[in-house]
């Protein structure tokens, strides 16, 4: 039985590195594929008259719209430094940035928790064809600007897109190392257009380690806009599902339609809730969802105190 085993194993292996390479190859040329139609739609987008950021959306690699608002704004800011940074990439596959260094060849740095998916983007083709740096590493607002520094980037970037699922706030709010031309931050939805609230930080917080359901995690549109209007920064608008939201810097955002968070914030269809087994619940309707989490602790920075999200928001606490 050696003897076959070590014989099949001669003849296995050489078929599946085959299957494997022609599986890559197949990958490669969807991806490229997909490039062609995001430089296509762009050109359109910038031969239409009135194109507004609210409907210049599109998707190559963003998880939603961002790449086509992304293109939008960069195409109204050619001076921007062609440089980035963004953190919470998990594997790369679904990203705010990689449409952009596979297209335009940006300068970037992309940071992630997950050794796996640190290890799995540095093997990839682009990894080596492009100026990218992949850091495995735990973010904090502790460590956020000497992740950062000891990347060799610092002063004026182009784009900073902030998706860690948690302490989104804490961590932006203590960047002072870079100052970039646009920031991305990712929003809790459910926490609504009127209140500026946001999880209590904790360096330790993992989003379903919090609570199963997931639905608890990052910080209100209206608390991300009052601290970017403090670091200097405008709300330009939100994704489709209104999940992201985007700021410029002020010395550019005259170039675009400013707003409030009000203004700007619509409900997320999603239905990303999971229950206790981490199977998707599907639940519905932003007052169900925040019933969900009512009794969670909640940071409030109208009256810098932490209460319950359920009374803060005009639910009843769970018993």
């Amino acid at each position: 039985m050696g003897l076959i085993k070590q014989i099949l194993r001669k003849l296995v292996r050489p078929l599946l590195g085959e299957v494997l390479e022609k599986q890559y190859q197949l990958i490669e040329k969807i991806e490229n594929l997909h490039i062609s139609i995001g430089e296509l739609q762009s050109r359109l987008n910038q031969n239409t008259d009135h194109q507004s950021f609210t409907n210049s959306g599109f998707k190559v690699f963003s998880q939603w719209d961002e790449d086509g608002q992304i293109d939008f704004i960069i195409n109204r800011i050619p001076e921007m430094p062609k440089s980035y940074i963004e953190f919470g990439v998990e594997n790369y596959s679904e990203s705010n940035t990689r449409y952009l260094m596979m297209s335009r060849h940006w300068d970037g740095l992309i940071i992630d928790g997950s050794k796996t998916n640190i290890d799995y983007i540095r093997k990839q083709n682009y990894f080596w064809q492009n100026s990218l740096r992949a850091v495995n590493a735990f973010i904090t607002k502790e460590n956020i600007n000497s992740l950062i520094l000891n990347n060799d980037f610092s002063g004026d970037i182009g784009i900073l897109s902030v998706d860690i699922d948690g302490n989104d706030y804490w961590v932006l709010e203590q960047i002072n190392c870079v100052t970039p031309v646009l920031v991305i931050a990712e929003i809790n939805n459910l926490f609504g257009p009127e209140k500026k609230i946001s999880i209590p930080y904790d360096p330790n917080f993992q989003r379903f380690n919090a609570h199963y359901s997931g639905l608890y995690y990052g910080a209100s549109l209206p608390a991300f806009t009052g601290l970017m209007d403090q670091k200097g920064y405008q709300l330009i608008g939100c994704n489709n599902i209104c999940n992201n939201a985007f700021f410029v810097r002020n010395d550019f955002a005259g170039r675009f339609q400013v707003k409030s968070a009000k203004e700007a914030y619509s409900l997320n269809p999603a239905r990303e809730s999971r229950d206790e087994n981490g199977n998707l619940s599907y639940a519905t309707g932003s007052a169900n969802q925040i019933d969900i989490i009512a009794n969670l602790p909640i940071f409030n920075f109208e009256t810098d105190s932490v209460e319950k999200i359920g009374m803060l928001l005009g639910r009843k606490l769970q018993l």
